[in-house]
């Protein structure tokens, strides 16, 4: 098996217009919340615009999905779908200017599950030997990354004071929770394939992704599973609850149990639970709806994190149907769902395209996995505009300090991805 397959991989995509690599960084983790749900350790399709004749590029076209049957598709649903689903807009600004959606067919796809790796070719399996040569083969020069300055869009005081208002609207009864998200943003000029390589390092992440479409990227860290579906099957895992590591091991035991037992982080991922349990109840068997597992504590490389599962059988309908029912997903929004993201359009400074949304994969049987986009950078490499967001569930009993506080832990690996030293 090739050394560092997800490094050569996001090199690899230098020659493609459309790559999306999803990389579950197993060996770095033993969730079983996840592992025993995942088809692959690691995911890659490429493809060049040429070949593009049946892509799916917006919310209409989702029914082709159901029409070709002997296709794999790969790549990402936008936060702004919402728009398309439910009676919302969006005037806010937009430096990326990412499609509401895109799905695109590989022309090459690339699997790996332990140490077996698989290699399809216009939907032909190949053995993997002459693919893996030309991946050793490849050299594209120092692995190194600029220093960059991330400016945030407002100020911590402004921070603080919307979320005076935002506690307003919970208080008054408009919303119980809702997730604010801040941007910080730098008109920098990257490498986008190095500076994914130096965020994995940093932050290597159970659903992690490169994402490119043409000159836009996303280079993902994300921990969360949005929805996957396998066979009459869909799993849903919201993250709600975080909480910093230390450096001191029992110190970071005692945080990990204070999580656990924090009764205001609790709230947040039951108020999420009963949202996603709704949401399944629209589209699944009666009385299938099932929490396999609430408020587990896991930990990743800077967090711990509070995430629940939630299983149903979903009834025979649509990719489309089931994306109208439960997208996007409520741990990125709030509750109730369409009122929260009245609000959000309200209080927010910037358009969260593709952040907040969803990338993934659809098998030629329907079945699919989506993760949710977050711990996440974007990146024009049109107008040179580079950004990230970080957010925290409001709730009656927040502490504005506190929700800034953990917007700004959630920062780290985006910010220390850009020194100079983070990947040599």
């Amino acid at each position: 098996m090739i050394d560092c397959l997800s490094d050569r991989l996001v090199d690899y995509a230098r020659k493609f217009d459309l790559a999306c690599i999803l990389d579950s960084n197993s060996s770095e983790f033993d969730l079983n919340c996840y592992n025993q749900f995942s088809e692959y350790d690691l995911i890659a399709g490429f493809a060049n615009i040429s070949s593009q004749s049946d892509c799916v590029t917006a919310y209409d076209q989702l029914n082709r999905l159901d029409k070709k049957p002997h296709n794999w598709f790969m790549g990402y649903l936008s936060y702004d779908l919402k728009n398309r689903i439910e009676n919302l807009s969006s005037h806010l600004p937009d430096n990326m200017e990412w499609p509401e959606l895109y799905l695109f067919i590989p022309d090459v796809l690339i699997f790996q599950k332990g140490k077996e790796i698989s290699y399809l070719y216009n939907n032909n399996l190949f053995p993997s030997f002459d693919l893996l040569k030309e991946l050793t083969a490849s050299d594209y020069g120092p692995n190194e990354v600029p220093f960059i300055n991330f400016t945030p869009r407002i100020t911590k005081d402004e921070y603080l004071k919307t979320l005076a208002q935002i506690q307003k609207h919970i208080y008054k009864g408009d919303i119980y929770e809702m997730n604010f998200c801040q941007e910080f943003h730098s008109f920098s000029k990257i490498d986008p394939y190095t500076s994914y390589k130096s965020l994995s390092k940093l932050s290597p992440s159970p659903f992690a992704s490169f994402l490119k479409v043409n000159n836009k990227y996303l280079l993902s860290a994300s921990p969360e599973r949005f929805l996957k579906k396998q066979g009459e099957t869909l799993i849903s895992q919201p993250i709600k609850g975080t909480a910093k590591r230390s450096k001191d091991n029992l110190e970071d035991i005692t945080i990990k149990e204070e999580l656990r037992t924090n009764i205001k982080e609790r709230s947040e991922n039951i108020m999420i639970v009963d949202l996603v349990r709704n949401d399944l109840s629209r589209i699944a068997c009666r009385g299938s709806v099932n929490v396999d597992e609430l408020c587990g504590v896991y930990t990743f490389p800077q967090v711990h994190q509070k995430i629940s599962t939630i299983s149903a059988k979903c009834k025979p309908i649509s990719f489309q149907d089931i994306i109208k029912a439960t997208f996007p997903m409520g741990s990125m929004t709030g509750a109730p769902k369409v009122e929260a993201m009245k609000i959000i359009e309200k209080y927010e400074s910037t358009k969260r395209g593709i952040y907040s949304g969803s990338v993934g994969y659809i098998t030629p049987s329907g079945n699919f996995d989506l993760n949710v986009v977050i711990r996440s950078l974007q990146y024009n490499a049109d107008n040179h505009y580079l950004s990230y967001l970080a957010g925290s569930a409001i709730t009656a009993l927040s502490d504005p300090e506190k929700e800034y506080e953990e917007c700004i832990l959630k920062t780290y690996a985006m910010e220390k991805a850009f020194e100079q030293s983070a990947y040599a």
